[in-house]
């Protein structure tokens, strides 16, 4: 919808907004900051620069997260200030995008009057079109349902090594405590060709890694036709992968998010049997209890969650598997509470995110009348933490004196005279620039590297001399 500009924030007659310089903060997920480059790219092709601080910058777009409360009043933080500088300034262009602008809508405006464009995630591709009406004096408010346009913008993108790429947006889970698909709207899926060929220009720029994202991948296709001759469905993520795997120039690929309840064994196998695939796997299990994820409505149970880690493990013994968590859900008890301790001590994660259960709006979870004390939220927290911590550091040990193949993404900013970047298991690796013939790398570089220090969540190594 378009609202018609009140007269504190409507421009004033005879000021124009010629492109300038922008300036993108991104909270929260990698389809965020996928959408973000997305905008960035669009931005920069209507002839705006990036400015070197956020206070100068002639436009100021807040790419929004609303998973959790705390995300949520950053922003409002940030608008604050944005606010005030446009009482000095009514040439600057405030918007806030991403999902607490889907999720607000029109009442963002009347919060932060001094707003220009509010526009939820579905409508990232539409920025210039969008520009366009604020540019001839509206306030905007695009949070309608829209079928997403194909990637047909190009992105500026943060890393020249490795990109993000969509290939499913929204989400048709209704988990009771999550915003994510009244925020991003029902699934659409690209079709595989369009995917491939947006890997091909990658790999054509010089990219060597691509993670493949969703906000649940595992849903890939779903609602594409096609049905393969033994029955089953066309244009799934494991068919996606095999129709990839063969772009040239692309060394490593990557998936995320995945949800246990669609993930399959024939995935897993492609994962094992396809050489680019890295031996990596973020699959979220949300809970150790099956009451508290039936009460998520999570679709699946501790003991099928298990499975599927034993059988990603039967296959790729090395793999490294990390998920998300939630503590203290409404009613979880102590009981409860140590179930989900005892799943991570056994599975032995090399990396979990926590999170303390947030209330969201417009989720079931958030109007129970069983919602557990700040306090507790506090003390499980830490607690799920210090297990987390101890179990990364001794999954990390079993790389200690290992050679491990390095994917270089960039210079170590705390140190020049490195470079850092990733083991195919995703482990963040730092080491010398130069090897010991001489041999300089950089960016983009496949390093074989000797692991010399083991920390919780990094490694550090001496590269070999190169083949």
């Amino acid at each position: 919808m378009v609202v018609s500009a009140p007269p504190t924030t409507k421009t004033a007659p005879g000021l124009t907004r010629e492109p300038g310089s922008y300036w993108i903060t991104t909270f929260g997920c990698q389809m965020n900051k996928a959408d973000s480059e997305r905008m960035a790219g669009i931005l920069e092709s209507m002839g705006y620069s990036p400015a070197s601080a956020e206070l100068d910058a002639d436009l100021v777009l807040y790419n929004t997260c609303t998973i959790r409360d705390n995300a949520e009043q950053k922003v409002y933080s940030y608008l604050g200030r944005q606010a005030r500088r446009k009482h000095h300034n009514p040439n600057l262009t405030l918007i806030v995008a991403g999902c607490v602008a889907q999720q607000e809508g029109e009442s963002l405006l009347r919060r932060v009057p001094e707003l220009d464009l509010v526009m939820g995630p579905q409508h990232a591709n539409r920025l210039e079109t969008l520009l366009t009406q604020v540019n001839s004096g509206q306030q905007v408010v695009a949070t309608e349902e829209h079928h997403i346009l194909e990637d047909i913008t190009t992105a500026r993108r943060d890393s020249s090594i490795c990109g993000w790429v969509n290939v499913i947006y929204g989400c048709n889970e209704r988990c009771t405590y999550c915003v994510v698909p009244s925020v991003r709207g029902r699934e659409q899926s690209r079709y595989p060709e369009a995917i491939h060929l947006e890997m091909e220009g990658l790999a054509a720029q010089g990219y060597k890694e691509i993670t493949l994202l969703g906000q649940n991948i595992d849903a890939y296709g779903r609602d594409l036709p096609g049905i393969a001759e033994n029955g089953r469905r066309k244009n799934t993520l494991t068919d996606l992968l095999h129709h990839v795997h063969d772009v040239d120039g692309i060394e490593r690929i990557r998936f995320a998010t995945s949800h246990p309840r669609y993930f399959t064994d024939r995935l897993i196998d492609a994962c094992a049997d396809l050489p680019k695939l890295c031996e990596h796997f973020h699959i979220p299990f949300q809970s150790g209890d099956n009451d508290v994820l039936r009460a998520m409505a999570r679709g699946y149970t501790v003991d099928r969650y298990r499975r599927i880690i034993d059988r990603i493990r039967q296959r790729m013994p090395d793999a490294s598997l990390s998920a998300d968590v939630i503590v203290a859900f409404p009613g979880e008890t102590d009981a409860q509470f140590r179930r989900t301790l005892d799943l991570i001590d056994a599975i032995g994660f090399d990396q979990v995110n926590t999170a303390a259960y947030s209330p969201r709006p417009n989720t079931p979870a958030a109007n129970w009348d069983n919602q557990l004390e700040e306090d507790v939220k506090v003390a499980r927290l830490q607690e799920i933490n210090a297990l987390v911590e101890r179990c990364a550091r001794e999954r990390n040990a079993r790389y200690t004196g290992r050679i491990e193949e390095i994917l270089a993404e960039g210079i170590n900013p705390k140190d020049r005279s490195q470079l850092m970047g990733r083991t195919r298991t995703n482990r963040l690796t730092f080491f010398s620039s130069e090897g010991p013939d001489g041999v300089r790398y950089g960016a983009g570089d496949l390093v074989k590297v000797t692991i010399d220090v083991v920390r919780s969540f990094s490694l550090s190594g001496t590269p070999l001399p190169k083949d």
